[in-house]
């Protein structure tokens, strides 16, 4: 089976997934025993006849629960989400507004956890039980330990309150405003637009959620990096390069990193995933404006349609990182492919 076909075949797949997903939302989100015109009106609009039956009959709460499902998936074909509780807005237009902070910030903690995490196993690998060995494990070990709501609070104490070397909350000063938008991500836009003291701006207020946020995942990949490097080193076939007078950096490179990949790409793929899906701790300490915080504050508000697009979006992405994911051993392992 070709590429082409096999990524055709896992999008199709996606489909029944897709509809299964929203059929456990909506049973999830109508078996609380909460009376939704309660959230969508307000205490004097209650006792208005007239206002509970216009709001009835605009979320279609009059109808049987089947019928009910059967709209909201007619209207999500149509790109129809649902109207948030809460904004008043619709579900895929908040979602629009929301995802570039979650995508910039998951971008910027992907690429320090990779910079970071990557050469860190390795080294540790090749020079097990040294110094850097036990660096390794030590941040390893505080990574997967720390508590993103303590560690973020921990570090905008010392490096906004008491040094006052980064900046706060936020993703701009309020003072430079947004740059002007083409992406959504503002140190794109920004340098895109060669607004310079925007671009400065934002990517300084993004270093300390990025650091926080990334740090679990630097310390997952530079575990599974260490681990799966001494398997590989320990092997035959690494034993036989060397013998051949293969130099030690292309061994490492061409041998054995090649033969880490496969876990490597699994773990890297699903924390990609994750840090899309939004952090909730994160985006909340440091005023990040993602799809995190819009599903905190959804689900404080009761807020029904906002909390079953936020949760369809992450399902969507998991989906989608698999399938690319799935590409990318087919390209790295022959074996898979000739299969």
């Amino acid at each position: 089976m070709s590429l082409i076909q096999h990524l055709t075949r896992r999008l199709l797949l996606m489909i029944p997934m897709a509809i299964g997903i929203t059929l456990l939302l909506f049973v999830v989100t109508h078996i609380v025993p909460v009376n939704p015109l309660a959230v969508i009106l307000t205490e004097r609009s209650m006792d208005d006849p007239d206002a509970v039956k216009a709001a009835t009959e605009k979320w279609a709460l009059d109808k049987p629960l089947p019928e009910q499902y059967l709209i909201y998936l007619k209207n999500l074909l149509q790109g129809d989400m649902g109207t948030s509780f809460k904004t008043k807005n619709p579900v895929a237009s908040d979602l629009k507004n929301f995802l570039p902070a979650t995508i910039e910030l998951s971008i910027g903690s992907f690429i320090f956890a990779i910079l970071i995490g990557l050469p860190l196993g390795i080294i540790s690998a090749i020079k097990a039980g040294s110094f850097i060995d036990q660096f390794t494990r030590v941040i390893s070990l505080l990574g997967a330990s720390m508590p993103p709501f303590w560690s973020g609070l921990l570090m905008l104490f010392v490096f906004y309150y008491k040094l006052g070397w980064a900046p706060g909350p936020g993703r701009i000063n309020s003072r430079l405003g947004a740059p002007e938008s083409v992406t959504g991500l503002f140190v794109f836009d920004s340098l895109l637009k060669g607004n310079m003291p925007a671009f400065w701006n934002s990517l300084s207020h993004l270093v300390l959620p990025s650091i926080i946020l990334g740090w679990f995942t630097l310390a997952l990949i530079a575990r599974i990096t260490r681990s799966s490097m001494l398997e590989v080193l320990s092997q035959d076939y690494i034993r036989t390069a060397r013998a051949k007078g293969l130099a030690e950096k292309w061994v490492i490179i061409s041998h054995a990193l090649r033969n880490t990949l496969i876990p490597l790409v699994t773990l890297v793929g699903l924390a990609f995933a994750g840090l899309m899906s939004g952090a909730i701790m994160t985006e909340t300490i440091f005023s990040w404006p993602g799809i995190g915080r819009y599903a905190v504050e959804a689900a404080a508000n009761l807020d029904y349609p906002a909390i079953a697009g936020v949760t369809l979006l992450i399902a969507i992405i998991y989906m989608l990182v698999n399938i690319f994911v799935d590409a990318l051993y087919t390209i790295i392992d022959p074996r898979i492919r000739e299969g």
